[in-house]
């Protein structure tokens, strides 16, 4: 289901979906395609936001797409592991 039924079905809502598409663009993730699970009230959006499984986003219907920023951390550092003894 496109982003823009959802929007129509749950007017001015938070709604749990599942992403079924997506595409990348720069360093955005854009959602094309999603399935509804259900809605979520405002109260309880912020506690299901960072509870959610792998592949599903709470997000809200005024938003006329699904962007996810996606951060790319160029002070993270990998540890390197020698043999030394």
């Amino acid at each position: 289901m496109k982003w823009q039924e959802v929007r129509e079905l749950f007017p001015d809502q938070f709604v749990l979906v599942s992403i079924i598409h997506y595409h990348e663009e720069d360093n955005k993730k854009i959602v094309d395609e999603v399935a509804p699970i259900r809605t979520v009230s405002e109260q309880d959006a912020n506690k299901e936001f960072f509870q959610v499984e792998p592949g599903n986003i709470v997000y809200h219907t005024s938003n006329q797409d699904i962007m996810i920023h996606l951060r790319r951390d160029p002070l993270m550092r990998v540890r390197r592991h020698t043999n030394e003894n």
